[in-house]
């Protein structure tokens, strides 16, 4: 690497922002504006979306992936609400008694928007039931009949009847009957004979009596054998006459609904099913005035009035459904129960439908999190959508726990589009966990973190602003304000062309800024409402990063920004706070020392490390030992720590830093304590980007600033970081005024020529460093370690050897 000045690393004011200036709108206020009814950025998601609506083959449901507060939500809701309505409206469905066997209510397909109808025109007929009877039983013609075949019956018997009583009489025996019994009683001169009487008569003519009277009772019985089979014409007479009757009755009231609904097979046959069981209920329930208005009432519509399932208005659509809450029952409904005197009993009218049965024909969103925290519904889903069909039972059933009877409704067709919105992780995960995932879900639309910035984006912005504004009845925002509110979205994409796709973040600091307005009185939101909203949120957020800035102007956290020191430098970290993230130094030491362990990370060594933080360190080492042992093996014991660091380290961006302190300790060679640095190395020793780097200037700015800005104090960035810095107005204006700096660095070197503050030393054709220089005291030190390392291998197989020995000398003494 030449060796470069620092003044040619430092950067420029202008190169630490990107300034939004309001003069770039063309507008004075939002108000100007039209409403932005799409999405700011998200042309590939967009175009995704699209196709998944599209596509009308099976298993093209969409999975929605993003960061939270993207807008994927809304807009997705927004998207399918828009095509819906342009969609042809589904079938409304009605759940049905089945009168042969209860347990199976039937499903009913019926026109859309013509459910509600079908319902009131059962509801109509009820009524009319009621009124038509029992009335119907009391007409003249109906008692008529009915009291001839109540005749002709009594007729029958009395005739039977007569002719026993004539024999009776002739043998002095008199006929006794009434309503249930028929008896024989002995006469004498006309008159029937008590017992006391027919005591005193003589014995013949007592027995000549029972005689008579058994004879009589076998006559009495051959006369009325028939009497059953009379019975039973009686009977069946009556039930055809009954029948007659309210099928002449009821004739007037279902043909209306029989023409109605000729063209629809299921009503047509369920109107027919109903005929024949209203037969039996009208005889058993209505033929008597035994029940009040209100119970028969109760009673007909527990038996056929239809329960609705889903009903749609006639031009509404395709339904768009969103379950914020996936359990079970609420996506595929529950069959509810009622006790009576202690039993539990149900029926097709207790069938209440879920959020499948309403997106039926439509668009189903659900949430992945919350979808996959439920028990038993993602292996149902999976059914469903895969038979096409729509099946309400109770998930208990399948482990054997349903303890009382239940109904078996009829399945109902399933045609609809699943939307689930998740995580990126979650998605991954589906896609190798399980196969079905992946031939059920065939479109992803993929939200992007960031937008980038073009012609059209920044007026876009500031109509997506203008549109939240009027929704939520804020104040509009002037051209300033929104140049304020696009360099904060530019902070949070952590890029200088591009903007977050947060817009989540982004409203909740408007919706802040429009109340800070509101409080002073102004007419429009101004910059001064969103800057003080932005300090307002840092201060309510910022306790854990003041309490760190006052342990380190203590003295508690060691931090030095002053002066030079041997194996010790500034590195820069981020920490992540509930919703805030603030970049705190930490001091970075190492330590060589001869010896053959190599390259020891502390941090790994105690389990605090995590795996990229290690691999940072192993990088590290392949970098020394290409750059400086090509003659030598790289043979030293060295330790790495990140100081006063008390918790789980993750990330490679130490690197820079610890490969500084290292050179550091093996060249005794101060390194200026002024600077604070960041970066990942890759083995050949150049700088890569990492994340973060504003919050960590800023937080080794809030340190030197609260101790006295010198001039000299900066931090070394990455090169490839200078078009993700959006610094704070504060930094900003210090850099302007020379008492602050940042440098960007592009390979090792360089960070070392700035901490060390000379060049460190190019190497020649034949890989040689310039005398003196901070690499060739490197390549010497790591030289002088290789060639001790024989000596201490020696001297460790003499001092065990003499060891032995005199273990030996003391094994033969004892």
């Amino acid at each position: 690497m030449p060796d470069t000045p620092s003044a040619s690393l430092r950067l420029a004011p202008d190169a630490l922002t990107r300034p939004f200036d309001p003069a770039q709108f063309s507008f004075a206020t939002t108000e100007e504006l039209d409403p932005f009814l799409g999405v700011l950025g998200q042309e590939r998601a967009v175009e995704a979306l699209q196709f998944g609506v599209a596509m009308p083959r099976h298993g093209y449901n969409v999975y929605v992936m993003g960061e939270s507060g993207t807008g994927r939500s809304s807009y997705v809701q927004r998207y399918l609400k828009a095509e819906g309505k342009r969609m042809p409206t589904p079938a409304d469905w009605v759940y049905v008694n089945n009168f042969d066997e209860p347990r199976e209510p039937r499903a009913l397909e019926l026109p859309p928007g013509s459910a509600s109808e079908f319902i009131a025109d059962i509801d109509q007929l009820i009524d009319n039931l009621l009124a038509t009877f029992p009335a119907v039983f009391e007409h003249p013609s109906y008692q008529q009949k009915k009291s001839a075949i109540d005749r002709a019956f009594n007729q029958r018997y009395d005739k039977a009847l007569d002719v026993i009583e004539r024999l009776a009489l002739d043998k002095q025996i008199a006929l006794y009957r009434d309503n249930t019994n028929i008896a024989f009683t002995p006469m004498k001169d006309g008159k029937s004979m008590d017992e006391a009487e027919f005591a005193q008569l003589p014995e013949d003519e007592r027995e000549r009596y029972h005689e008579n009277i058994t004879a009589l009772e076998e006559r009495l019985n051959d006369e009325l054998s028939s009497l059953p089979q009379w019975k039973r014409e009686s009977s069946n007479q009556l039930r055809l006459l009954n029948e007659e009757t309210i099928t002449q009755a009821l004739q007037p009231l279902l043909s209306p609904l029989a023409q109605k609904y000729a063209e629809n097979a299921g009503v047509e046959s369920y109107l027919q099913a109903m005929q024949v069981d209203l037969l039996r209920t009208i005889v058993e329930h209505l033929a008597e005035e035994v029940r009040s208005e209100t119970q028969a009432r109760n009673l007909l519509e527990e038996q056929y009035s239809p329960s609705l399932v889903v009903g749609h208005h006639a031009q509404g659509g395709v339904p768009v459904v969103f379950e914020s809450h996936p359990t079970y029952d609420n996506l595929f409904g529950r069959i509810e129960y009622g006790t009576d005197q202690g039993a539990l009993y149900t029926s097709y009218r207790q069938l209440r439908p879920g959020a499948l049965h309403r997106a039926n024909g439509g668009f189903l969103i659900l949430e992945a999190e919350k979808l996959f925290g439920e028990p038993f519904v993602w292996e149902a889903l999976k059914r469903a959508l895969q038979s096409n069909q729509l099946k309400m039972e109770s998930p208990l059933a399948e482990l054997g726990r349903m303890a009382t009877m239940s109904l078996t409704p009829e399945v109902i067709p399933l045609r609809l589009k699943v939307v689930i919105i998740g995580s990126r992780q979650l998605y991954y995960a589906l896609q190798d966990a399980d196969p079905d995932f992946q031939e059920m879900f065939r479109v992803l639309v993929d939200f992007d973190d960031d937008i980038r910035l073009s012609g059209d984006t920044l007026e876009q912005f500031a109509q997506l602003l203008k549109t939240r504004t009027s929704e939520e009845g804020m104040a509009a925002l002037t051209a300033a304000a929104v140049a304020r509110l696009a360099t904060y979205s530019a902070r949070l994409a952590e890029h200088q062309g591009r903007l977050s796709a947060r817009i989540g973040d982004l409203f909740q600091l408007l919706s802040e800024a429009d109340f800070l307005r509101s409080l002073a009185k102004d007419e429009l939101t101004d910059a001064e409402h969103v800057e003080r909203a932005i300090k307002a949120k840092a201060t309510r957020t910022g306790r854990v990063s003041a309490r760190i800035l006052d342990d380190m102007l203590a003295g508690i956290i060691l931090i030095d920004t002053t002066g030079a020191a041997i194996g010790k430098c500034n590195g820069l970290t981020v920490l992540d706070v509930g919703d805030s993230a603030f970049g705190v130094p930490a001091r970075i030491s190492a330590t060589v020392y001869p010896g053959a362990s190599g390259i020891v990370d502390i941090e790994r060594e105690v389990n605090l490390g995590q795996p990229i933080h290690s691999k940072g360190v192993m990088i590290l080492t392949g970098y020394l030992g290409s750059r400086y042992a090509q003659e030598f093996p790289l043979a030293i014991s060295a330790s790495i720590a990140l100081e006063q660091s008390y918790g789980y380290v993750d990330g490679d961006s130490a690197s820079l830093g610890e490969v500084c302190t290292l050179i550091s300790a093996l060249s005794r060679t101060p390194l200026k304590q002024c600077f604070a640095i960041t970066g990942s190395i890759n083995q050949f020793g150049e700088v890569q980007a990492v994340g973060g780097v504003n919050e960590k200037t800023e937080g080794f700015f809030r340190l030197c600033e609260a101790r006295g800005l010198t001039g000299e104090q900066g931090v070394i960035i990455p090169l490839a970081n200078v078009s993700t810095l959006m610094l704070d107005e504060r930094v900003l204006q210090a850099v302007r005024a020379g008492v602050f700096n940042v440098y960007a660095v592009a390979h090792v070197d360089e960070a070392l020529s700035l901490l060390v503050g000379e060049a460190v030393g190019q190497a020649d054709e034949q890989g040689l460093f310039p005398e003196h220089s901070v690499n060739a005291k490197v390549v010497k030190r790591l030289k002088d370690i290789a060639e001790m390392e024989p000596v201490f291998e020696d001297r460790t197989t003499l001092s065990a050897l003499a060891a032995k020995v005199a273990g030996e000398q003391q094994i033969e003494q004892g």
